[in-house]
């Protein structure tokens, strides 16, 4: 399939014929982030075969890629962002790339076109890497800092799952990996200490260097060697539209206090305290070093986050450093490590001042990055569009942008609901904002709410070059809510759609919300590998946020086998209109489909509006005012042709 290439037009992606573009996505998917076959959190692993690991098979094998490609499009979606790491593709070592692994991951780009998707590549990364808790970055990387990784986990630097779990017990283990715990890594030393390098090695530890260049200049060079290993591959794909910046920046502990502990709101930090440790980048740097510290521990209550206790970490005095290495910023004077165990911090301010300049992480550190990965995309193909991530607090927290982003750049942020994510749980009556504390006790305020939320991501949007697209680039539900009561159900033979309900419900509010708000997504994830086993989900940390499930497939036969609440995200959408979208909405229960745009007859195209089976299984009737619609229920599509300008109503209803 030739699919047009896109460009920006404001806050729309528009097609060659001039038709304003919705894309409505999948990130495939999670376990792109760990090796194939057996990579995945739920193996045990000392990391110690770092360099001899092939991620060829993430996310499925090119002979699986015709089922799940027509799977996907089955289900209406346009649009992938595909996932890879940095470790994926260099994890044999500095400029040793796994060209195996990059021909499979351009041969995959190229299929996806022919089932007709758009792809933007994601460099995923959470928490650093795989040895600190998440993935991403290549092990070596840790070496040429001064770090030993295999102190990472025991020295309380990272809180890792494979150091963690008990595998021969199984199953989810709260006492001993909570769920979504690490996520909390981001606060844990090893992080501060990557990130506060990779963004700002130049500032913060100007006396590091790795063969011969400063750590920050050293690891962007890779960083973006590898980027563009991939990018010299797929740069003549029209479905390729361009790359993401980075998942989900983090920015150690710039902007920071050296010995300051966020425990509630405060004229150094106004922003709610999240639950977990309340580390301070000294105590991280003492961890580090292998002194034991007593850190606050914040828990979360209907009204507020509270203190109340202390955990004593790192009571075998484990030190990450190399024996012949050293933290950088003591190097650079920020504190001091006496020989008695004692410690002196020289500048509180290290991470905030260089000289008499006091750091803006957004502006002083994102923004060159983002000028970085889109000159060095844009070398090799100057039409690409740059996915743009910021630290996914400044989409609840931020003032915007970088002021310096480059021209041609799409707001990708995130978006979950925290609570049900965090919590595993979903009660469309009941639920509380983890950023806010706002109670919602029906689904009406939930989803004005998500609303709210959407929409305050979006606006930031205007601060990119005077308006942007807006992407939300991760966006779902833990499949195992409320204690994973649909798989039990499944397992007894339940393959109706009740024990689903609660997933439906919240994905018909996400996606009610993306609609009213008229902005593109790409929901997380679809996992060809998911297990319907508390212990594997997505193959990575716990997580289970996949919209397939191999246990679920029945009938091989059946396109939908192995959907999980499908009845919440197959649903109509405008996919591309010839004139400009005005108001879009769908009502789950009764079937009406109600959208209204202004049309544009020059555009050379036509509307096209996705009628997915799974909604209308006795076919469906339209009526256009303003328009002529031609229906192809095979192909799950409506076709409206305009001739004259002004709004145009569409609206789609179920057959009785």
């Amino acid at each position: 399939m030739n699919l047009p290439r896109l460009h920006i037009g404001g806050r729309w992606f528009v097609d060659e014929h001039g038709r304003h573009i919705i894309l409505r996505g999948v990130n495939l998917g999670g376990d792109c982030k760990v090796p194939y076959p057996d990579g995945g959190t739920n193996f045990p692993s000392d990391f110690s075969n770092h360099r001899e690991v092939s991620f060829i098979g993430r996310p499925f094998p090119i002979a699986e890629a015709d089922e799940h490609f027509s799977r996907l499009r089955a289900w209406g979606f346009n649009c992938i962002r595909l996932l890879t790491t940095w470790e994926a593709v260099e994890h044999r070592g500095p400029n040793n790339y796994d060209v195996e692994y990059l021909d499979y991951f351009a041969e995959l780009c190229r299929l996806a076109g022919d089932y007709g998707f758009y792809v933007f590549v994601d460099f995923h990364q959470d928490v650093w890497s795989r040895m600190s808790g998440g993935d991403g970055a290549p092990c070596w990387l840790f070496e040429k800092v001064g770090i030993d990784y295999r102190r990472i986990a025991e020295s309380g630097s990272a809180h890792v799952m494979q150091h963690l779990y008990d595998y021969s017990r199984g199953g989810r283990q709260e006492d001993r990996y909570p769920t979504m715990s690490w996520s909390a890594n981001s606060r844990r030393p090893t992080n501060g200490i990557m990130w506060t390098l990779f963004f700002a090695g130049r500032d913060f530890a100007p006396g590091l260097t790795i063969d011969g260049d400063n750590a920050q200049d050293y690891m962007l060079e890779h960083y973006l060697g590898s980027m563009g290993e991939i990018a010299r591959r797929i740069r003549d794909l029209p479905n390729v539209m361009g790359f993401d910046s980075l998942n989900e920046p983090t920015p150690g502990w710039i902007g920071q206090s050296l010995t300051y502990r966020h425990l509630g709101p405060s004229e150094t930090n106004p922003n709610r305290a999240m639950p977990g440790l309340a580390w301070s980048p000294i105590d991280g740097l003492l961890v580090s070093h292998g002194v034991t510290r007593s850190v606050p521990v914040l828990s979360f209550d209907t009204k507020a986050v509270v203190h109340k206790r202390d955990r004593t970490i790192n009571p075998e005095r484990i030190s990450i450093w190399l024996d012949d290495r050293s933290d950088p910023f003591e190097q650079a004077g920020a504190w001091k490590l006496n020989k008695d165990g004692t410690f002196d911090v020289l500048r509180d301010d290290f991470f905030q001042h260089v000289g008499d300049r006091k750091v803006n992480f957004i502006e002083d550190y994102m923004g060159p990055f983002f000028a970085q990965v889109a000159r060095s995309m844009r070398e090799i193909n100057p039409d690409w569009i740059l996915f743009a991530e910021l630290d996914p607090h400044s989409g609840f927290f931020g003032p915007g942008f970088p002021a310096d982003t480059p021209p041609n750049t799409v707001n990708a942020g995130h978006w979950y609901d925290v609570v049900t994510l965090s919590t595993k749980t979903f009660n469309p009556n009941f639920s509380l904002g983890a950023m806010t504390g706002e109670i919602a006790e029906v689904a009406d305020e939930l989803q004005a709410r998500y609303e709210r939320q959407l929409g305050k991501i979006a606006r930031m949007s205007e601060t990119v070059n005077g308006g942007a697209p807006t992407l939300i680039g991760e966006c779902g539900i833990p499949f195992d809510l409320n204690g994973a009561e649909a798989y039990r159900a499944f397992r007894a033979g339940d393959r109706s759609d009740t024990p689903w309900t609660p997933h439906i419900i919240a994905l018909d509010l996400m996606y009610n919300a993306l609609d009213t708000l008229l902005i593109n997504s790409t929901q997380w994830n679809y996992t060809a590998s998911n297990r319907n086993d508390l212990a594997i989900g997505d193959g990575w940390n716990q997580e289970d946020l996949s919209i397939f499930s191999r246990d679920q497939q029945t009938n091989p036969a059946d396109i939908n086998s192995g959907g999980r609440a499908l009845a919440g995200f197959v649903r109509p959408y405008a996919m591309a209109t010839d004139g400009t979208p005005r108001k879009m909405k769908f009502d789950r229960v009764t079937g009406l489909f109600d959208y209204t745009f202004e049309a544009d007859p020059a555009a050379a195209g036509a509307t096209e509006i996705f009628v997915p089976h799974l909604q209308y299984p006795r076919g469906c009737e339209i009526e256009v005012i303003g328009g002529v619609a031609e229906l192809d229920l095979d192909n799950q599509r409506a076709t409206i042709k305009v001739e004259q300008p002004g709004e145009v109503r569409i609206v789609i209803c179920r057959k009785p």
